[in-house]
């Protein structure tokens, strides 16, 4: 779903979000506190089947007692959504028909630059940039989720 008020809806109770910055080879996870307030970088799957990363995804969501899934969606500049956006689409519907959990899908545009930017002026290595890199936009994708929502409640 791509509206955020049927999202709070679907999502009524306090509890825990996980954001999602899904990429080709990995996805990068951010994990909210139960009052939905800060985001904060949880994990980077490496990719390798569907199965075993919906598996372990599905497992952090089980241990954490999360609530939905915030799923960063990757638009074109202008809006218009390409290859990468109808592939997030894929990744959502397939959850969707392992977990019951509410999928709110973001408009991730400019994080993973915004999270690069951060690490260079943190004066991190570019080594370590790729290690958190993905995880970070997680974050940037989640807490902009959590502002958003968090003036809808």
């Amino acid at each position: 779903m791509e509206d955020p008020q049927l999202f709070l809806e679907a999502v009524a109770q306090p509890g825990r979000l996980i954001g999602i910055d899904g990429g080709t080879k990995t996805l990068g996870l951010a994990l909210s506190d139960v009052t939905r307030t800060i985001a904060s970088p949880l994990e980077t799957i490496r990719r390798t089947k569907f199965t075993v990363d919906a598996a372990r995804l599905l497992s952090l969501t089980n241990e954490h007692g999360v609530l939905g899934l915030v799923l960063g969606l990757p638009r074109n500049l202008d809006g218009t959504e390409g290859p990468r956006a109808q592939a997030t689409k894929a990744l959502a519907r397939n959850l969707n028909k392992l977990s019951p959990l509410p999928i709110l899908l973001w408009d991730e545009r400019l994080t993973t630059a915004e999270a690069e930017r951060m690490l260079i002026d943190a004066d991190q290595t570019r080594k370590r940039r790729g290690e958190v890199i993905d995880k970070l936009a997680a974050t940037i994708i989640l807490q902009s989720a959590l502002d958003r929502l968090g003036r809808h409640r």
